[in-house]
């Protein structure tokens, strides 16, 4: 028998931010209530996160580390077939989402006033955009592709970004948009 690992104070600092946002809207978060929240000084919660804005990067790579496990369960399962691996990820990230609170709440943040931490997963996606990339790019690698570097990378870039935009903002069941997906990347990926 397993036990979980004991988070770190940094996993706990994220946790406890995650669910203030959730319960009360990233304007309600504070450095002195995640610290109460957690059950230590304000200073210990700037010590391990530096900033706000630190700690709102932290909270959406942390969230962005869930939903890679995903995609990178989803390749490690289709290990002959990339169509089939990239169905599979957008279909277990696109069903992972709607449970997810910090996206909720972000998302949801943009019918009303709080959209400090929209930018983060649009405009300023630059971090998060990256790291996706870094382990779609990874997993793509031992697949046979018939492409030149920079034409897989525009490739794996156009399959990032619509995950993530069906992840914003859904047009279907998951199941049908990864199979859309998956159909755009039968025949970009050769």
């Amino acid at each position: 028998m397993t036990t979980a690992a004991t988070p770190t104070m940094r996993e706990r600092i994220i946790d406890a931010a995650v669910a203030v946002t959730s319960e009360s809207g990233w304007s309600s978060v504070t450095m002195a209530a995640v610290a109460d929240r957690v059950g230590v000084s304000r200073q210990t919660v700037y010590n391990e996160m530096g900033t706000k804005q630190g700690l709102a990067e932290a909270m959406i790579l942390h969230e962005l580390d869930r939903f890679l496990g995903v995609v990178v369960g989803a390749f490690d399962a289709h290990p002959d077939d990339l169509v089939d691996a990239i169905r599979a990820a957008s279909r277990g990230v696109l069903e992972l989402a709607p449970d997810n609170k910090l996206l909720h709440a972000v998302v949801s943040a943009t019918h009303g006033a709080d959209t400090e931490l929209l930018p983060l997963l649009t405009t300023h996606a630059e971090s998060l955009l990256a790291a996706a990339k870094l382990v779609v790019g990874e997993r793509v690698a031992p697949y046979r592709v018939d492409l030149d570097r920079a034409h897989l990378d525009a490739a794996t870039d156009m399959v990032v970004r619509l995950v993530l935009s069906h992840v914003m903002q859904p047009s279907a069941a998951p199941e049908r948009t990864a199979d859309d997906i998956a159909w755009i990347a039968a025949r970009v990926l050769p």
